[in-house]
């Protein structure tokens, strides 16, 4: 597979960024050319860490380290970093409880007022799994492409749950897709104030 998909969400996502800003992006999974591309027209700081390789994150009996530990060890950033922009892609349909939690707690730290992002998860349960690698094309577009192998720990959440498990993050807006999947964007809850949960 070799798709393009439209984006009615991305372009929030870069509305309040000034020209001439210095943005820092963070980037959970592998990362395409596409991405690359788009984001040489900024002046940028990409983060580009690829959870998916490191799935299943769930605790498994023999393992030496709890789920909270094994996601410090690999979700670290240099000190002073601060995400304006965090792409999930689709991770959250990968993670258990545990593991959104500790993705949630590992992340806080670098954190701004302002920071927003960007996910994909399910509107209904029973959504197949797609193995894909995301890429930006445009502040509109987004790049597709099947990934070699199935990807270990397909075990999407319902909208409720993931709500109470993004914690310090609250869903702007979302958009229904095709095969009952989301596009959402989600915004910090100091910033989210009392504007309401749009859907299109």
């Amino acid at each position: 597979m070799n798709e393009r998909q439209s984006s009615q969400l991305l372009p929030g996502l870069f509305e309040s960024i000034a020209e001439d800003q210095c943005v820092t992006v963070l980037h959970l999974g592998p990362v395409l050319p596409e991405t690359m591309e788009y984001f040489s027209g900024f002046r940028c700081k990409l983060h580009v860490n690829d959870l998916f390789a490191e799935l299943p994150l769930g605790f498994q009996p023999g393992d030496e380290l709890t789920v909270q530990e094994r996601m410090s060890n690999l979700v670290s950033f240099p000190e002073g970093t601060r995400f304006d922009v965090c792409f999930f892609w689709d991770l959250l349909n990968y993670l258990d409880q545990d593991g959104i939690i500790a993705l949630m707690e590992c992340l806080r730290p670098y954190l701004a007022p302002t920071t927003m992002a960007h996910a994909f998860v399910v509107h209904n349960l029973r959504s197949p799994q797609r193995d894909c690698r995301f890429g930006i094309v445009s502040t509109s577009e987004i790049a597709l492409r099947s990934r070699k192998h199935k990807v270990p720990g397909y075990a999407p959440q319902s909208q409720g749950k993931l709500k109470e498990w993004l914690d310090g993050f609250a869903v702007k807006r979302s958009v229904l897709l095709a095969e009952s999947r989301l596009e959402l964007l989600l915004v910090l809850l100091a910033a989210f104030g009392a504007v309401g949960h749009e859907r299109c």
